[in-house]
């Protein structure tokens, strides 16, 4: 069977079994604080198993991507090194909310590996919970008699709490699992070690397939169980392991899921892939192919390579693969983008994310490769020095520190630095760079620690948010929890009423006040997490169950909304004026300015700016009212010509936000009437990424006070000029400076000719040389002529300038042409340069260095003399 067909087997199955097939959540994750992707199947259903939200069947079966590449689960470094592990994978599974539990899930998953998709059933093995004391959890009997209907009990396997306690994170829903391994070593081997000692002992043929949890615990902040409301059954198959396990292969990279991606790495490369483990070209191959895939789909769902969060991990991933096939490929050029069509052509009917968003995947990577190799190349320029330095000082080992910066802040490779060093009979400090890696993990992970407390539930009421309707509203705490991070002491609470908006959709959260009779508390911030709206304060009422009345800031409300609202106007416009293929990528929407990102592979023209900004202002002045379809089933939004934001996760019904023509899904809050918006102003465009544009803007109060600084502006200097007509008094000021210029060119001119016969006779003999070390006041420029034309009409000469000209220190240096055997202008610049604080540089005939230190000039003049 083929990948697709395999996974097309599994969904078909769960179909007939009344199961709802369902897509894929975005890879990234957009509204969730404590993860950056989906790392697991259950991701996209935590509300579902908290019980915040109702799921939209009991029953659910899908294929999810998955990425595990940072915190708790991290397998990157193990990615290319052995046959299994990957960045990026998929995750099939198989759902229930409160409806079936461990006997169906059960017998559901031996029928399909064993009847559907022939496993033979000699080669599994499964493994249940055998209790933990510690938490007073018994071992898992009821699973334990179900497999035994199916399998005998000599391979049923007692198994830990790491192995078959599943745990969602430090906190949240967990319960015991049950793992299914499948053996695929060949009958010689089998008969000599039995699986039952290889089963999660990290053999390469004995490998875990498929994990059955049954969800029925919820770990509280304090580490302590409760029982959930209802059992859940939460699986997950990994996809790639499945497919060696069915076309017959010692590795995942063996399967049609890698081999296309390969073959073309190998046609790119000229390489061949062998499947060796331990060969460096082969791990390269590997390390690419799965690379190629993490980034793609994480560009595709939205999320760009940067420098902060969840963008810097997928950058980092990319540059991995790019130094691999640097080192070991020999791929001095980009080539990873080219990959991206295989991919398209292997998953994009099951992803067509990968289908719509190519020409941006592309680019971004294209983009991306190229930047890195220009960082490479810099950075075998800073070793080559480094090594020289090391060198020169007698020393074995790279100085430490220089070789963390060369990782740190330019992104070479650590692992290059070494070879490189190798090379040349030299070392690094191994443990000295951990230490250095180590120190700056602890310092982010203190920047971002943050300790939070279980929730303390006040009253059992439905939590609503009101703030579509009002910005001011009476209502409970619900339930609070204390949060502790590196600011201080805060606390979260949920509001029966909430008229704060939650950060989302790229709006920030609002702020305001919560207060009664007797206290007031600022809002901080409002975010929204597994469902909830949670405003931060600074303290614990007094009486937390008091009734309470909540007001959100006005004003800044009032400025986010209108920056919201010409958003959709912004998107609308430019699709207008450059094409349809623009798309939001990204947005910020405060107070004080919006942001918006779009795909478009070209700097916009100041043309088109003033068009896209006159669309939208024509747009305001139309005085547009708010249509607002609360809730909508998301196709009839999409019939209506609605746009929505790629690699998002809407739910069946969607909230559509139309000014006219403009209609968009969207959860923001917005104004009644575009005329509210005031005046639209772009202030910048810009590159945010390839094939990435960003454009910068402000509206409502920020553009009323851009126009009166512009006013006030426009007053001072008609004051200064003493004229109204501003624009002729500037030109003939440019005009009267142009003139004055070309007057003080002339008089340099005429006093560099007048210096240049005194420096003529200034010269001393040096044996049969000639050198001249004179200070000046002259400008940059008129030491340069002089300089040049003094080495062409003084054979055997060098000469060396030291200006003062504006309180700025300057050393120049000209060699003539028959003496460039035995002196270099680069190499005395290089050392008189030091006595200023200064460098520079040129080539032999001709050099030159600025610096800081002014008094430092009579230091060089006195070295210049011994030259």
């Amino acid at each position: 069977m083929t990948s697709q067909e395999i996974r097309q087997k599994f969904l078909d199955y769960f179909k007939s079994k009344d199961h709802l097939i369902v897509p894929s959540a975005p890879i990234v994750l957009k509204d969730d604080p404590t993860l950056m992707f989906s790392n697991s199947g259950m991701t996209q259903f935590k509300d579902f198993f908290l019980g915040y939200k109702t799921p939209t069947a009991p029953r659910i079966a899908d294929t999810q991507k998955c990425l595990r590449v940072s915190g708790k689960h991290n397998d990157l470094d193990d990615v290319g090194r052995d046959t299994y592990h990957h960045t990026m994978f998929e995750m099939l599974g198989n759902w229930s909310f409160g409806d079936y539990f461990k006997k169906d899930a059960i017998a559901f998953a031996w029928e399909l590996l064993t009847e559907v998709f022939g496993i033979p059933k000699e080669n599994l093995y499964v493994t249940i919970f055998e209790g933990d004391a510690s938490e007073n959890l018994e071992r898992d009997q009821d699973a334990y008699d179900f497999w035994k209907s199916h399998i005998s009990e000599d391979r049923i396997i007692n198994g830990n709490k790491k192995d078959n306690f599943w745990e969602m994170g430090e906190s949240g829903p967990c319960g015991p699992c049950s793992e299914i391994h499948v053996d695929l070593r060949t009958e010689e081997e089998k008969a000599k070690v039995s699986g039952l000692e290889l089963v999660n002992n990290d053999h390469p043929q004995v490998v875990e397939v498929w994990n059955l949890v049954f969800m029925e615990f919820n770990r509280k902040a304090d580490k302590s169980l409760e029982k959930l409301p209802a059992q859940h059954v939460d699986t997950g198959m990994g996809f790639e392991r499945l497919c060696m396990a069915l076309q017959g292969k010692s590795s995942n990279y063996d399967t049609d899921v890698f081999t296309p991606l390969i073959a073309k790495v190998e046609e790119l490369s000229g390489k061949k892939y062998t499947g060796v483990l331990e060969n460096e070209k082969d791990i390269a191959i590997r390390v690419v192919v799965d690379h190629i895939r993490a980034v793609a789909f994480a560009i595709a769902d939205g999320q760009l390579p940067s420098s902060g969060g969840a963008g810097y991990v997928i950058r980092r991933i990319l540059r991995r693969g790019i130094s691999y096939s640097y080192r070991f490929l020999d791929m001095k050029e980009p080539f990873l983008y080219k990959l991206v069509a295989v991919l398209q052509e292997q998953m994009g009917r099951f992803f067509p994310e990968l289908e719509k968003q190519g020409t941006l995947v592309t680019e971004v990577i294209k983009s991306e490769e190229e930047s890195f190799l220009k960082t490479i190349e810099t950075g075998l320029i800073r070793v080559e020095k480094l090594i020289q330095q090391t060198i020169a000082d007698n020393q074995k080992v790279l100085p430490t520190l220089e070789v963390f910066e060369l990782y740190d802040t330019y992104g070479f490779p650590d692992d290059l630095t070494r070879i490189i060093a190798e090379e040349k009979g030299l070392t690094i400090d191994e443990e000295g760079f951990k230490a250095e890696k180590k120190k700056q993990q602890e310092r982010s992970k203190a920047d971002s620690a943050q300790k939070v407390y279980d929730w303390v539930t006040l009253e059992e009421k439905e939590e609503n948010f009101v703030g579509y309707d009002t910005i001011e509203s009476e209502t409970y705490i619900t339930r609070y929890r204390k949060v502790e991070n590196k600011d201080g002491e805060f606390y979260q609470v949920v509001l029966s009423n909430s008229p704060f908006y939650p950060e989302g959709g790229g709006q920030i959260g609002d702020k305001g006040v919560l207060e009664n009779a007797t206290e007031s508390f600022e809002v901080l911030d409002t975010k929204k997490e597994n469902g909830l709206i949670i405003s931060l304060i600074n303290a614990l009422p007094k009486d937390a169950g008091a009734v309470f009345y909540a007001k959100v800031n006005a004003a800044e409300r009032r400025n986010s909304q209108a920056n919201h609202s010409v958003t959709h106007l912004l998107h609308e416009a430019l699709r207008e004026v450059l094409g349809t293929h623009v798309e939001q990528k990204g947005s910020y929407v405060g107070p004080d300015y919006l942001r918006f990102d779009f795909s478009h592979f070209n700097k916009m023209t100041e043309e088109e700016l003033a068009l896209v900004e006159d669309k939208v202002n024509h747009k305001i002045k139309e005085s547009i009212t708010l249509q607002e379809f609360r809730s909508i089933p998301i196709q009839e939004a999409f019939d209506k010509g609605a746009t929505g934001l790629f690699g998002e996760k809407y739910g069946d019904y969607v909230r559509m936000i139309q000014f006219g023509s403009s209609k968009e899904l969207c959860g923001g809050t917005h104004v009644k009437n575009t005329i509210e918006i005031g005046h639209f102003k772009i202030v910048s465009e810009s590159s945010a990424a390839a094939g990435i544009r960003r454009i910068e803007a402000i509206s409502g109060d920020q553009s009323e006070e851009y126009f009166k600084n512009l006013e006030n502006q426009v007053h001072e200097l008609s004051q200064l000029l003493k004229s109204k007509d501003i624009v002729r008094s500037i030109e003939k000021l440019m005009e009267e400076n142009a003139s004055l210029k070309s007057e003080v060119e002339a008089f340099k001119k005429e006093k560099a000719k007048g210096e240049i016969g005194e420096w003529k006779n200034a010269y001393e003999q040096k044996g049969n040389k000639q050198l001249l070390v004179k200070k000046t006041s002259l400008d940059a420029g008129s030491v340069k002529d002089i300089v040049f034309q003094l080495k062409r009409e003084i054979p055997t000469s060098v000469t060396v300038i030291l200006s003062d000209a504006d309180g700025k220190p300057m050393i120049t240096v000209g060699v003539s042409d028959d003496l460039a055997a035995d002196y270099q202008a680069g190499a005395i610049i290089k050392d008189l340069a030091k006595e200023i604080q200064g460098g520079g540089g040129g080539n032999p005939g001709f050099a030159t260095a600025g610096g800081k230190n002014l008094d430092g000039l009579e230091n060089a003049y006195q070295k210049a003399m011994n030259i």
